[in-house]
């Protein structure tokens, strides 16, 4: 007998020694020890809170103890901070000479198995063979392990959605709103490390919604931005990625994890766009930009707005509740890129009136159009024709923008040598020096003596795009996946919120050729006027009985007319089939997932739901709060890229030579 084997998805080897797997197994190990780091600290303030209380010399030595906990949970999310900004890992492999792009790091979880409580409701819900559907769940536990390596392009994309969208079928099949089925959930905060633990199927979908959207900034940090094919293709998937953050806030509106609260969210969803905003300045710039004065009066434009939604998201990054949870470095690049690029935009504005003097030959009425519609208002005693004529008032108004512009950029390259990790990068302290040069230099050669009489105050440039970045809302329907669990019957009746009896035989013969009842519905057929005579009623038919199988041929996906062909070919024979009676349902309790606080992240508190009662030794009574989870004392063996976090068994805690778009400047063709 030729056994087929099963086909299922893979994701990238998680033992291949990549930059971007030696980060994910790094980030695995930092959560381990965060999470020892968390439950000495809980010890310590439950030793502080019962018994410290009254004995002066022990509270000393648990206030000691706890200081260095916190001293070393302090250190511990510094080194996480630090894998969030390696950047360069995910970059592009070509070197180019731009300011790097932040991608987020995929959740970590641990392995799930789900066996036993699948095969256990099966049973008990659907009362059939559970044996029968061990592929199945094998499939879908093979699906979720692929998941945790998914490969940095649109297959490892389609394999999370194809996991996301199966999570649904499985939430409607196996998980009922009145009770939990025993599988416990555990991811890790991106930022903080925390592990959230959780039976509720929602943090499952929320995580893998977070890490589609990761993977789509990882695979916009990788794209070439040295073409142009490859920066619209990076503004392309920092758009998804921002789509599919903004539809994980919008949808999932309690995750107990900081890194998806709401408030996080958005900032991330802030962040993407901006970066698709740089990408496509990139875009527009990458060919050279002429030195001609619309279109300069254009990127003057275009780069102002690129510093405005890194200022805008610079701002959001400052506000409570995510000022502590963001990485500093983050806040910090954040920054550097508003002052960068509105440093660029001044220093357009200067080239435009220091370089170009109005000819007769020019269109008058359009310069003065283009100039005055790059400010809000015009310095005192200036007009845009006067200083189009004027040539002195050119320079002085050009050497203001000069001023300025070097003024943001030392302001860059300070803040950038305040971050010890941004301070690494090469290739950041090469654009931002680069620029500054560009501008001293340009400074220097319309410095003269008497400029400290003429100093004219800088107006502030007004931001716009042609190329308006938005969202794009993820199209999950574009993944077509099929139901694992097909074989149990349509969704719409056999879910895990419809109760039904047990399977039962009826045998019936019929009468003059008569069924003596009637059919109706899609799949399954349903039985309807039922003549209480007839002899199939006699057997226990009941009206509204559904059909399951006829002469042992499962039928649950057959319609009237299939099933009715079935008993016509039985002849002469009696006809024997399966059905199923619907009881009636208790009202849906939802269950409701730990909502987001405040306050975790001072006492990186573990939020987990207890396992259900029944799982708890009867014969010893649980006590009304437990001081920190019990945990198992088995570890499952460490999985690819994530060391295993170990079972919690009740309660929860309370607490090529680079490339320089500078190599084309030249003040008769090209500029930047």
């Amino acid at each position: 007998m030729c056994v087929v084997p099963r086909p299922h998805k893979r994701g990238c080897n998680p033992l291949a020694e990549t930059g971007r797997s030696k980060l994910q197994n790094q980030r695995a190990v930092l959560n381990q020890q965060i999470l020892r780091a968390v439950r000495m600290r809980a010890g310590a303030e439950n030793l502080l809170r019962y018994v410290a209380t009254t004995n002066n010399k022990v509270r000393e030595q648990v206030l000691l103890e706890l200081s260095f906990v916190n001293s070393d949970l302090q250190i511990l999310k510094e080194e996480l901070e630090g894998l969030n900004i390696s950047v360069e890992v995910y970059q592009n492999t070509e070197e180019t000479f731009s300011i790097p792009l932040v991608p987020l790091g995929l959740k970590e979880t641990k392995e799930v198995d789900f066996t036993l409580p699948l095969k256990d409701f099966i049973l008990e819900h659907y009362s059939e063979d559970s044996s029968e559907y061990e592929d199945e769940i094998a499939d879908l536990m093979d699906l979720r392990q692929a998941c945790r390596t998914p490969s940095r392009d649109e297959a490892g994309i389609e394999m999370l959605i194809s996991y996301f969208l199966q999570l649904g079928y499985v939430e409607n099949r196996f998980f009922p709103p009145t009770r939990h089925m025993g599988i416990l959930f555990t991811w890790y905060d991106s930022f903080t490390g925390v592990p959230v633990c959780q039976q509720n199927l929602l943090l499952e979908k929320a995580s893998i919604l977070f890490n589609i959207g990761a993977l789509y900034t990882q695979i916009g940090t990788r794209c070439n931005r040295q073409t142009q094919n490859g920066l619209e293709n990076a503004v392309d998937a920092f758009q998804r990625a921002a789509g599919v953050l903004n539809y994980l806030k919008e949808t999932f509106t309690h995750t107990p994890s900081y890194d998806m609260s709401p408030a996080m969210l958005n900032v991330l969803v802030k962040m993407m766009l901006a970066q698709a905003q740089e990408c496509a300045f990139e875009q527009m710039s990458l060919p050279g930009i002429r030195n001609e004065f619309f279109t300069l009066v254009k990127m003057t434009q275009e780069a102002a707005k690129v510093g405005e939604v890194y200022m805008m998201v610079n701002t959001a990054m400052t506000q409570e509740p995510v000022k502590e949870n963001i990485p500093y470095s983050w806040s910090k690049l954040v920054q550097i890129k508003s002052d960068h690029y509105k440093a660029l935009a001044h220093y357009f504005v200067a080239t435009i009136l220091c370089d170009h003097e109005l000819q007769s030959s020019d269109d008058e009425d359009q310069q003065e159009k283009a100039l005055s519609q790059l400010y809000d208002y015009m310095p005192e005693g200036l007009m845009a024709l006067t200083v189009l004529k004027d040539k002195v008032q050119r320079k002085q108004l050009g050497k203001a923008h000069l001023r300025k512009a070097v003024v943001y950029h030392e302001e860059a390259l300070r803040v950038c040598g305040l971050c010890k990790k941004l301070r690494n990068i090469d290739v950041l302290q090469e654009v931002l020096t680069a620029a500054h040069k560009r501008s001293l230099l340009k400074y220097a050669q319309q410095e003269k003596e008497d400029d400290f009489l003429s100093l004219i105050q800088t107006p502030d440039i007004l931001p716009k795009t042609e190329h308006k970045v938005e969202t794009i809302t993820p199209q999950f329907s574009k993944v077509k996946v099929k139901d694992f669990f097909h074989r149990l019957g349509p969704l719409s009746v056999f879910s895990a919120k419809q109760r039904w009896t047990a399977p039962r035989t009826i045998r019936f013969h019929c009468e003059a050729g008569e069924l003596g009842f009637s059919l109706k519905g899609g799949s399954p057929v349903q039985i309807y006027c039922l003549d209480p005579a007839c002899s199939a009623a006699s057997m226990g038919l009941k009206e509204g009985d559904y059909i399951v199988s006829v002469g042992g041929v499962d039928c649950k996906w057959l319609g009237v007319n299939e099933v009715l062909e079935k008993f016509k070919s039985v002849g002469e024979q009696p006809i024997e089939f399966e059905v199923i009676s619907c009881q009636d349902t208790t009202a849906s309790m939802h269950s409701k997932s730990a909502t987001y606080s405040v306050g975790m992240q001072k006492t990186y508190s573990l939020i987990c739901l207890a396992m259900e009662e029944d799982k708890i030794d009867q014969t010893k009574k649980a006590p009304l709060k437990l001081p920190f989870l019990s945990w198992g004392t088995k570890n499952r063996q460490k999985a690819a890229s994530t060391l295993c976090l170990p079972s919690a068994v009740a309660g929860s805690s309370q607490t090529k030579k680079k490339l320089s778009p500078f190599a084309l400047l030249n003040t008769e063709s090209s500029l930047y």
